[in-house]
């Protein structure tokens, strides 16, 4: 074929392919999705809305803007791995006089990341301190920030199976690279001597590298219950609690009081 002819068959493909396709096909390549979802409607609400094109294009790249965080929002989210997603708002406050309310509002802030301080949640089961951690958590999934959640008894087993796997040193990375860690139920199942020890080696990994945040039925000296050592739980205690927001949830269990209220006939209320 003459070079003039391969000029011609250039020119009639381009002639054949319309704006819109090309626009589509450009913006799937800038991976634009909202943009290529949106752009349409959009200019036809700011032709009849006698918007410029810097205005238009302004709103365009605003929509992906917005649509873009919503999806990195979700895969932190996800990536946090949150048995369910809980918000401040649905938190009853008043069932928990002795919850530092401004305390958690300021801690929802996040900015206690920056100075990699931990946060212990203490008290009685059914006061909610799993539910403050993940409504903690997803606000600062939220925010920006990369987070994990897991049980203590979960965490452990993990440990141990990344040590029998040879693959120890690789998790201990994956996890120190959370800016929060959320570690829930601390207390609530005796741990073996290994899974202590590759628990507090752990922790101490964090400690003022990024912020940890635990959450106990236990007070401070019935740790040794569950570390099994007090060598060990006093370690773990000195780091934790060097730079540290502690949130005492005692009172009745919720849950009890919220179950006893179901059962309650009405006219006994």
């Amino acid at each position: 074929m003459s070079g003039a002819e391969t000029s011609s068959t250039n020119i009639v493909t381009h002639t054949a392919d319309t704006p819109q396709l090309l626009l589509e096909h450009h913006l799937k390549e800038l991976r634009l999705p909202t943009i290529l979802r949106e752009y349409d409607k959009v200019a036809r609400q700011c032709a009849v809305e006698q918007v410029d094109y810097p205005r238009y294009l302004l709103r365009m790249t605003e929509l992906e803007l917005l649509d873009r965080e919503r999806r990195a929002t979700e895969r932190r989210i996800r990536q946090a791995k949150f048995p369910v997603v809980k918000t401040m708002d649905s938190f009853d406050f008043l069932a928990i006089p002795s919850l530092n309310k401004t305390l958690v509002l300021e801690l929802a802030r996040c900015e206690f990341f920056a100075r990699r301080e931990n946060v212990l949640l203490l008290g009685n089961s059914g006061t909610g301190k799993t539910h403050i951690a993940l409504a903690l958590g997803l606000a600062a999934c939220q925010r920006g920030h990369r987070v994990r959640f897991t049980t203590a008894a979960a965490l452990v087993s993990e440990l141990i199976e990344a040590r029998d796997e040879k693959k120890l040193l690789r998790f201990q990375k994956q996890i120190a690279s959370y800016e929060l860690l959320i570690v829930d139920e601390l207390g609530f199942v005796p741990l073996s001597k290994t899974g202590a020890e590759l628990l507090f080696e752990m922790l101490s990994q964090r400690y003022e590298r990024g912020s940890t945040m635990v959450t106990s039925n236990l007070p401070f000296q019935e740790w040794t219950e569950v570390l099994g050592s007090e060598r060990l739980t006093g370690a773990l205690l000195d780091r934790l609690t060097h730079h540290v927001h502690i949130l005492e949830m005692n009172g009745d269990s919720y849950r009890l009081k919220q179950s006893r209220r179901k059962r309650t006939p009405p006219a006994e209320r």
